[in-house]
C-alpha cells in the first residue's frame, strides 16, 4: 500500500512538474485567479523573469521527484518489499 501511494504521489508530482515547465503562463495566471478570489492582487515585476523562475521550479520539481523514486527503488530495495 505504501509503494502505490508514493508511486501515486511521484505520478501527480511528475504531471505538475510537467505544467509548471511546459505551460508557465497558465500557471502563473491560476495563481493569480485565486489570489484575487481571497482579495489579493499580485502583478509580476517582470513576466519574462516570472516564467523563467516557474520553468525552473517545474526543473527542480521534477528532478527531485525523479531522484526520490530513483533512491527508493533502487539504494533501499523498494521493490523487495
Amino acid at each position: 500500500m505504501n509503494m502505490i501511494l508514493i508511486l501515486l504521489a511521484a505520478g501527480v508530482s511528475l504531471m505538475i512538474g510537467a505544467v509548471l515547465i511546459f505551460k508557465p503562463a497558465l500557471v502563473i495566471e491560476l495563481q493569480r485567479s485565486f489570489y484575487l478570489l481571497i482579495n489579493w492582487r499580485i502583478e509580476p515585476i517582470s513576466m519574462a523573469k516570472e516564467i523563467r523562475n516557474t520553468r525552473l521550479m517545474g526543473v527542480f520539481l521534477v528532478s527531485v521527484v525523479l531522484l526520490t523514486v530513483l533512491y527508493l527503488s533502487f539504494w533501499r530495495g523498494w521493490w523487495l518489499r
